[in-house]
């Protein structure tokens, strides 16, 4: 038991999410934690603000938008990850063909074939040239034009396509909606690739290793969708180098509460989910239809999960039975970590703070 305890400590604040551990920048947390899942973008938002000091959600807007410091796009497990957009290049390189090989068969599927995925890349390239950043809606529109449906997902498989082959890529938000630009115009080529091939996997696996605290090389495939034998060789390189991770320094006196979102990647970068998630509460957090629920932590271990804290709505808390339990000190240090917590989404938000709990008293009450 104090093995796993100190494994989710280390893990934790490799992540950003222990420890007393927080970055003062959005590039600063994506420096450290390699990536953050953002098939949700609000959610990804908050998965920053987690794990930084004072962030603002026009800080992390900023960041995606104007400097570019963070890229949105397709990488570990062909998901939507934002990461720093100093790598996005040669993780692309790494991971786009990887990609590109597996959604063929889903092309078959619908029928797009290889002229018409050609045609269509083309498309899109000369809609965004000349018309500029184009959402998916209008992107669609422009697909109709070679006889692809405009409901179900051909036209988003072709557009996800366009992004892996290193063509297009998310762009800046319009009104609260992604659009598409042209890969070289939003991040220009500057020079080599500084990482390719095996020297690239390498590199993720020792990123990887470095962000994710005590783990093995499954875990690491797991996590960036590469094959098992790749996965493996790359670990096995870097694992000769020694441990990544150092030793955890004392941390806060109290507890260390973190807010996590929906579909963190703190819940989905390992194979198994013990150390992180009680076995007995594991479907309180993953209910099903591929739903990742938003988690409070404290000190890396899941308590219970949240909802709301967008767009000014108050923040709800429902605790596992039993998560509360244990002194009354350390019962009102939680609850005092969830109201900060709660303030400071409502904060990053713009809304006003307003908070709900079942299980766990305020240490006002």
């Amino acid at each position: 038991m104090e093995r796993r305890t100190t494994d989710r400590l280390l893990r934790a604040r490799a992540q950003g999410i222990g420890g007393g551990v927080r970055e003062e920048s959005a590039a600063a947390v994506l420096d450290r934690v390699v990536a953050v899942q953002a098939q949700d973008l609000p959610a990804a938002e908050l998965g920053l603000r987690a794990r930084a000091n004072g962030l603002t959600q026009e800080a992390v807007r900023r960041a995606t938008d104007t400097e570019r410091t963070a890229f949105r796009g397709w990488f570990m497990r062909g998901t939507l990850q934002l990461v720093p957009a100093a790598d996005a290049r040669w993780l692309l390189a790494l991971l786009g063909p990887v990609y590109l090989a597996l959604a063929a068969r889903r092309l078959k599927e619908l029928e797009l074939d290889a002229e018409l995925c050609a045609r269509s890349e083309r498309l899109i390239a000369d809609a965004i040239d000349g018309e500029g950043p184009l959402t998916r809606a209008q992107l669609t529109d422009r697909l109709t034009t070679l006889g692809v449906e405009p409901k179900g997902q051909s036209a988003f498989h072709l557009i996800r396509r366009a992004a892996l082959s290193g063509v297009v890529c998310h762009g800046p938000q319009r009104a609260g909606e992604a659009t598409f630009v042209l890969l070289d115009d939003w991040l220009p080529a500057t020079g080599p690739l500084p990482f390719t091939g095996e020297a690239a996997e390498r590199e993720l696996a020792r990123r990887y290793r470095r962000a994710h605290g005590p783990s093995d090389a499954l875990d690491f495939a797991h996590w960036s969708g590469l094959r098992t034998t790749v996965a493996k060789r790359a670990w096995a390189a870097v694992a000769a180098t020694g441990p990544e991770t150092p030793p955890a320094p004392d941390g806060p006196d109290g507890p260390d509460v973190r807010l996590l979102p929906a579909y963190d990647n703190y819940l989905v970068a390992y194979r198994s989910r013990d150390l992180s998630v009680p076995a007995e509460h594991a479907r309180r957090v993953w209910p099903g239809g591929g739903l990742i629920r938003p988690t409070v932590l404290v000190d890396g271990l899941a308590v219970g999960t949240w909802s709301g804290g967008r767009r000014g709505t108050p923040v709800k808390v429902e605790t596992f039975p039993g998560a509360a339990s244990g002194s009354a000190p350390e019962a009102a240090a939680v609850a005092a970590g969830i109201a900060r917590e709660s303030a400071d989404i409502a904060r990053f938000s713009g809304g006003a703070h307003e908070l709900s709990t079942n299980g766990l008293h305020s240490p006002n009450s």
